[in-house]
């Protein structure tokens, strides 16, 4: 009787857990639902009927091909006019140079206004010049006008361990500046002459979009962030607001209707603007009982892509470094 009475312990103990991973299963699936819903939702206005499109730019902006066809496909659509929702602190000079030229060429066919949600600094700041119009939020962020290069060197740390590294080249600014060795002072003066160039192309972006004098222009282009209600007063946006502002603008200065639907644009390459992403993986492993691990996973994850995703000559706005 006793052996009988374990074996019933036993086998409700088993039911309640695979009771749970059931539970814990349907529940998974059931958010992938509700995520695929939103998105489906959010696309399901035909591209070949009158529409406005919403184009998220988030995260770190590097080149992508997918979303440059994307812009170009938005150019062939019926959309009457584009919204870009931006919240970025920027990314490589070459992928927010190649954003910005899209942008351009869609604002040559439809009318484009950005609307700062959260940060539009560095590069980003370059994409809100493609607009025809700059919103921001009044505690938005906007700005970072520079550009910045950094690499790490060791040779102190190699010195300690006793290591050294050693280099054939065929010349002696080649890989150079380079981790494992002082940087010379001609290694020095040519990356300064790349950031120069590339800050001399930004400065004369903003000049050129915003109207600024030179003295508005040199007041601005320090490298520092300034909130909306400051980037008001300094001509770096046009209004303050929000989405709403911009659907208001583009009725007032463009004819398009106010209750026009509005059609959200992704690629279908996962990058920075899909976020919930990691957000997924990390409620399902803190759902499983381990938060701290939910938090270290998703962490390491995102600094990966980060890292893996930017190279060269940086326009990033970082709140470590204020550049």
């Amino acid at each position: 009787m006793s052996l009988d009475a374990d074996q019933i312990v036993e086998r409700r103990r088993l039911r309640r857990k695979v009771t749970f991973w059931r539970t814990l299963g349907v529940l998974g699936v059931i958010a992938a639902l509700a995520v695929g819903a939103v998105a489906v939702i959010g696309r399901s206005i035909p591209a070949s009927m009158p529409h406005v499109a919403r184009v998220t730019i988030g995260g770190l902006i590097r080149n992508d091909r997918e979303r440059v066809e994307m812009l170009e496909e938005i150019g062939r659509s019926r959309a009457s006019a584009v919204i870009l929702s931006i919240d970025s602190p920027g990314g490589t000079v070459t992928g927010s140079e190649q954003l910005y030229d899209a942008l351009r060429r869609l604002a040559a066919k439809k009318p484009v206004v950005a609307v700062v949600e959260g940060v539009a600094a560095s590069g980003a700041y370059v994409a809100a010049l493609g607009a025809d119009h700059i919103i921001a939020r009044r505690n938005a962020l906007v700005g970072s006008i520079g550009v910045i290069y950094q690499y790490p060197n060791i040779t102190e740390l190699l010195k300690t361990v006793g290591v050294t590294v050693e280099d054939i080249k065929s010349s002696p600014l080649k890989a150079s500046p380079n981790p494992y060795s002082p940087t010379s002072p001609e290694a020095r003066a040519a990356v300064d002459a790349l950031v120069v160039d590339s800050y001399a192309w930004f400065k004369g972006l903003v000049g050129e979009r915003r109207k600024l004098s030179d003295a508005k222009l040199a007041a601005v282009a320090d490298g520092r962030v300034f909130t909306g209600h400051l980037g008001l007063e300094l001509q770096l946006v046009d209004e303050l607001g929000d989405e709403r502002t911009a659907r208001a603008w583009l009725a007032r200065e463009k004819g398009v209707p106010a209750d026009l639907k509005v059609r959200a644009w992704k690629t279908d390459q996962p990058g920075d603007e899909f976020g919930w992403l990691l957000g997924s993986v990390h409620a399902a492993v803190s759902a499983l009982g381990f938060p701290q691990a939910a938090a270290v996973l998703t962490g390491a994850a995102k600094g990966a892509m980060d890292r893996a995703q930017l190279d060269g000559l940086l326009a990033l706005w970082h709140p470590r470094d204020g550049g």
